[in-house]
């Protein structure tokens, strides 16, 4: 922390070396620190968030987040009664004290904080609002971006990244235009069309084997098919499950090369 004046000198002077360091000196504007860590950001991120300190509602402020006043016994006497009548709050005398008899949303996020409010807030000793560091701005390797990058996991990428793949394949599919992503489809679905070919013509091979014998003898086919019925609907009764990749490959098809 500092004169934003000296963060900027002190960074000008590093930029001759290291010119990405350029990108931070129109950032150090307003109310504004830096931290430095060899550490992971996020982390880092997080601990810094955990810093807050409780602050009391001042008249004319905007409200960040909601405000509501539970349901309790103020400590207040009975004097007091026609302040919170002015501010349409449902209360009660129980001995000798005010106490407010329903919860009540007293400000919404974005509102202003009218005089009485706070006024109400203080003298029922509620501080609904907190101070404390806001990360706007993250610099590594000479790239500035949004905090919020950091909440992007591998897994984001990954899921990302197939379904570019998956929308490679379609497009490729449905022009005719081989690509790495799409050939697997079409090699499964051209075999798929060699078994159909297969099974109503006298040709053989390995892979049709299996298809032609049920054919020949669909009562063999039946007794195949009891246990794995059974088999479908215990896996119905027990937790769904994420599909494995070599899982969906099967279903595509791609186990009849095994």
């Amino acid at each position: 922390m500092g004169k934003n004046t000296m963060m900027k000198r002190a960074i000008r002077e590093l930029v001759g070396d290291r010119p990405e360091l350029d990108r931070l000196i129109a950032l150090i504007k307003g109310n504004v620190g830096l931290v430095l860590t060899n550490g992971d950001m996020k982390e880092t991120r997080d601990l810094i968030k955990t810093f807050k300190v409780p602050a009391a509602a001042k008249s004319g402020a905007i409200a960040p987040v909601p405000v509501v006043v539970p349901a309790q016994n103020t400590g207040l006497g009975p004097e007091k009664t026609s302040f919170f009548q002015a501010l349409a709050i449902p209360t009660k005398i129980a001995r000798g004290s005010i106490e407010i008899t329903n919860n009540v949303n007293l400000l919404e996020a974005g509102d202003k904080v009218s005089e009485s409010a706070a006024m109400l807030l203080n003298m029922l000793k509620i501080s609904p609002f907190t101070y404390g560091l806001d990360i706007v701005h993250c610099y590594d390797s000479g790239a500035v971006f949004d905090p919020s990058i950091l909440d992007i996991t591998d897994d984001d990428i990954r899921f990302k990244f197939m379904s570019g793949v998956q929308n490679v394949a379609a497009v490729s599919l449905a022009i005719g235009y081989p690509t790495v992503a799409s050939v697997p489809h079409s090699i499964a679905n051209a075999f798929k069309n060699l078994m159909s070919i297969a099974a109503v013509t006298e040709i053989e091979f390995p892979q049709v084997a299996q298809l032609k014998a049920y054919l020949a003898d669909p009562s063999a086919f039946a007794a195949a098919a009891a246990p794995a019925a059974a088999e479908t609907k215990a896996e119905e009764a027990a937790p769904v499950k994420e599909e494995s990749e070599s899982e969906s490959d099967d279903d595509m098809g791609f186990d009849m090369f095994g």
